[in-house]
C-alpha cells in the first residue's frame, strides 16, 4: 500500500513499534495483573535492567499509556499504574499474550522444521 492510500500508516508504525516491543507488553501486562507497582517490582517481576525499565516507562508515560506518581519520602517512593488510554489497552495485549502462550508449541515445531531444513541450504541462500 502507498503511502498516498494510508496517509497514516506512517503514525500508525510509530505507535505500534512503541506500544508492540517486547518490554512495552509486558509492563502493561504487568501492571493490568498487579495494579500499582513500584518500580523495583516492576524490575524483579520482568527480570528486566534497571536502564531499559526506566526508558520503557518513560516512553509509556509520554505516549499516555502509564502514570507515574513520585511520593516525597526518603527515600522517594515512585509508583507506577495505567492510565485509563493504558487501561484500555489491556484487552488488545492480554489478547497477544494468550495467543503467544497457545502457539508456543506450534512455533518451536515451526522454528525446528525451518532450522533443520535452513542447514542443508547453500550459504547463498540464507543472505536473502
Amino acid at each position: 500500500m502507498k503511502t498516498d492510500q494510508c496517509p497514516d500508516c506512517r503514525r500508525i508504525n510509530e505507535v505500534l513499534s512503541r506500544v508492540g516491543d517486547r518490554w512495552s507488553v509486558l509492563v502493561i501486562i504487568s501492571l493490568a495483573q498487579y495494579g500499582t507497582l513500584r518500580f523495583n517490582e516492576l524490575k524483579r517481576n520482568l527480570g528486566i535492567s534497571q536502564r531499559m525499565l526506566s526508558r520503557t516507562l518513560r516512553e509509556l508515560e509520554r505516549d499516555g499509556l502509564v502514570n507515574r506518581t513520585c511520593h516525597p519520602t526518603i527515600p522517594p517512593k515512585v509508583e507506577y499504574n495505567l492510565t485509563p488510554m493504558g487501561q484500555s489497552f489491556r484487552e488488545p495485549v492480554s489478547a497477544l499474550g494468550h495467543w503467544a502462550l497457545d502457539n508456543l508449541g506450534r512455533i518451536d515445531a515451526a522454528r525446528d522444521v525451518y532450522d533443520t531444513a535452513a542447514k542443508s541450504w547453500p550459504a547463498e541462500s540464507t543472505s536473502n
